[in-house]
């Protein structure tokens, strides 16, 4: 963290309200994007990166300086993601007319070719549907290893920091996450390669 972020986020922990709209400039894409990786939804995502802000500004004085500044809001982000869909899923579990039709967004990846056919137009919806949904298999920590790694670029080394654990434990869940996408996609590949 260089000494003008430090600056910053002291006078944002002392109230300065200016100080923190620059923090919130700084980070609202990272924060926006990394909830949209986990929610696929657009709304959910602009209402996690409100509630994150709040958040963040009202624990503030709790920052340290043990760590970057962006490992911190990075786990409080994570944090809200996850126990987001928790809620979201018990809802939808005890909700009568949950609503299974909703314009979900999924990840966008398109086969070899600048103009897709319809055969191919179909079969990246079907692709991309059905990465989102082994995506969702994951275990809540296979899942954000995953997304962060994946999604976001981060290191093994930054993963470990926001996540509270060791490189080593990092590896293993995106280790596992990676074999279980690889058994949930097989029949996937096969299509895709058989198209190009």
């Amino acid at each position: 963290m260089d000494q003008e972020e430090q600056a910053r986020i002291k006078e944002a922990q002392r109230g300065n309200i200016l100080a923190f709209e620059s923090l919130v400039k700084k980070y609202d894409r990272q924060v926006l994007q990394l909830a949209y990786s986990f929610v696929k939804n657009t709304q959910d995502a602009q209402d996690i990166y409100q509630e994150v802000f709040v958040r963040v500004y009202k624990n503030l004085k709790r920052f340290q300086f043990k760590s970057e500044f962006s490992t911190w809001l990075y786990r409080v982000v994570v944090n809200y993601c996850i126990n987001f869909n928790k809620r979201k899923r018990r809802a939808k579990y005890f909700s009568i007319d949950a609503d299974t039709n909703s314009e979900e967004e999924s990840w966008k990846i398109t086969l070899k070719g600048e103009e897709l056919s319809p055969e191919k137009t179909v079969l990246n919806e079907e692709l991309n549907n059905e990465i989102n949904s082994a995506v969702e298999q994951l275990s809540d920590q296979q899942k954000t290893v995953f997304i962060l790694r994946h999604d976001h670029g981060h290191k093994i080394k930054e993963i470990a920091k926001i996540m509270k654990c060791s490189e080593g434990t990092v590896k293993n869940y995106l280790f596992r996450a990676t074999q279980r996408m690889q058994v949930l996609l097989k029949p996937y590949a096969k299509i895709a390669e058989n198209q190009r």
